[in-house]
């Protein structure tokens, strides 16, 4: 398997970080493309080295322009996710304009029935944004805002994060146990 992850210029850069990571784990191939601005915020919000390791733990990284070989339909690649999903970027997948390699290859992805999925990363979302997250899920995109549960008690950041890539894996069918699945209602002898 074969997964494109494309990293836009919206917060929560960690996602994509932890999803490299559970993908490198689980032996499958993933090829990161990240914007200048993705590159940007996730120096500032990893440190300095945050985007040398994305790069260090994908299968192949490529810059966010038409030199990547996956811009095409005749690629070979089995999804997409765009972690996280900037509103600029769910802009151009939903209006189906191609001006980068992340927005063409999820336009690929659409095209060729191939899953794709959107982290959108944004609060509060305007009529717009609901707009075009409502048109991308009707051309067959998978919109997975990046909300944890709260249900089994997290106790850190980590299981947050590992809530979000775990359901990402989910919608993929990629087996994981990332995050504590809902097991029902506690009793009190529980809590």
């Amino acid at each position: 398997m074969k997964l494109i992850v494309g990293v836009t210029g919206a917060s929560g850069t960690i996602y994509a970080l932890r999803l490299l990571e559970a993908l490198r784990d689980r032996g499958i191939e993933s090829v990161l493309i990240m914007s200048g601005n993705g590159e940007a915020i996730a120096k500032h919000e990893l440190g300095e080295e945050g985007p040398r390791r994305m790069r260090e733990l994908s299968s192949e990284a490529y810059p966010n322009d038409f030199r990547c070989p996956y811009v095409s339909g005749s690629s070979r690649f089995d999804g997409a996710i765009v972690i996280p999903c900037s509103m600029k970027t769910l802009s151009e997948i939903s209006m189906g304009h191609s001006s980068n390699a992340i927005s063409r290859i999820a336009d690929v992805a659409l095209k060729e029935r191939r899953p794709l999925v959107l982290v959108p990363r944004e609060t509060p979302l305007s009529a717009i944004h609901l707009e075009n997250m409502l048109r991308a899920s009707r051309a067959g995109a998978i919109i997975l805002p990046a909300m944890p549960a709260f249900y089994m008690r997290p106790r850190d950041i980590d299981e947050l994060v590992n809530f979000v890539v775990g359901r990402v894996l989910d919608v993929l069918g990629i087996e994981n146990d990332l995050y504590r699945r809902w097991a029902g209602w506690a009793t009190s002898e529980d809590s």
